[in-house]
């Protein structure tokens, strides 16, 4: 089976070395960038490159691209894929990408199937892209409404092959509603939090949660604000819920609500524990 992987980044850089490195398939890529394709080949992550991008012939295309330019690609290569095949994407968001392509889909007898892997690291690019990514992650599928179960089991066959423990299907709303919770969100917060007037001096002064909040500011800023967009009626939501609930937490602090802030603090240890059982449980 040929495997086409269309943007050699983190995500679609560590797609294209899993596939090649862990199953027997003809694995043949395109990045934008001529210095990302020649790393690309001498680090042996790719058998070859398609040709100016186009994706004829491969049996399935996986599209590691920021979000618009996902839709941007399906569109102006509707005709060009393969007959029956097998298109994913692996997008932070699914909605806006989802939504856009369905018909073209349809229209050009190609399936379609938005994803996203629980999978990477706070630096961004090929460079930092591994075949071990994904081993235990989860992926995400968003799969249409009538999509062919077989090939939906062919399919996580396939990415159970490049170490993925589980497939996690839903629906893209869903999806978008929480990744803006477990993920957006956090990157939000770190970026705000290291802006501190201190953070310069942290050196001795933290046994590590500093870091660990901080960690995630080290973001992509173009693909992010791309992200935070796409999805912004839920991850607005998010930053004022949780401003509203940092106030709870000031209030009682500069009120010197002893009690008050005991039950804030408590609150937040039993929800953490309910989280580390369903963590443990899974």
């Amino acid at each position: 089976m040929k495997v086409g992987v269309v943007g050699l980044g983190l995500i679609g850089g560590s797609m294209a070395k899993a596939v090649k490195k862990k199953t027997e398939h003809e694995v043949i890529g395109w990045d934008a960038s001529e210095t990302i394709r020649y790393s690309a080949l001498l680090m042996e992550a790719v058998h070859g490159f398609m040709e100016d991008g186009n994706p004829k012939d491969c049996d399935i295309v996986l599209l590691g691209l920021y979000p618009q330019l996902t839709v941007d690609y399906i569109k102006e290569h509707a005709k060009d894929f393969k007959k029956g095949a097998i298109i994913v994407d692996c997008a932070g968001v699914k909605r806006m990408v989802c939504e856009q392509v369905q018909a073209v889909a349809e229209e050009n007898g190609f399936n379609f199937v938005g994803a996203h892997p629980m999978a990477g690291v706070e630096r961004s690019g090929f460079t930092y892209s591994t075949a071990e990514m994904f081993e235990g992650k989860t992926l995400i599928v968003t799969p249409y409404k009538g999509t062919d179960l077989g090939m939906m089991n062919a399919l996580s066959m396939f990415f159970k092959k490049l170490g993925f423990a589980k497939l996690k299907v839903t629906s893209t709303e869903e999806h978008d509603q929480m990744i803006a919770y477990t993920s957006q969100l956090a990157h939000v917060v770190s970026s705000a939090y290291v802006k501190g007037v201190l953070s310069h001096n942290f050196k001795d002064f933290s046994g590590g949660s500093f870091q660990d909040m901080t960690r995630v500011a080290r973001l992509n800023e173009n693909m992010w604000t791309e992200l935070f967009l796409a999805n912004g009626d839920n991850l607005a939501d998010e930053v004022d819920g949780l401003i509203a609930r940092m106030q709870m937490y000031s209030k009682a602090i500069r009120a010197k609500d002893a009690e008050g802030l005991r039950q804030l603090l408590k609150e937040g240890r039993e929800k953490c524990i309910e989280i580390d059982e369903i963590k443990d449980f899974d």
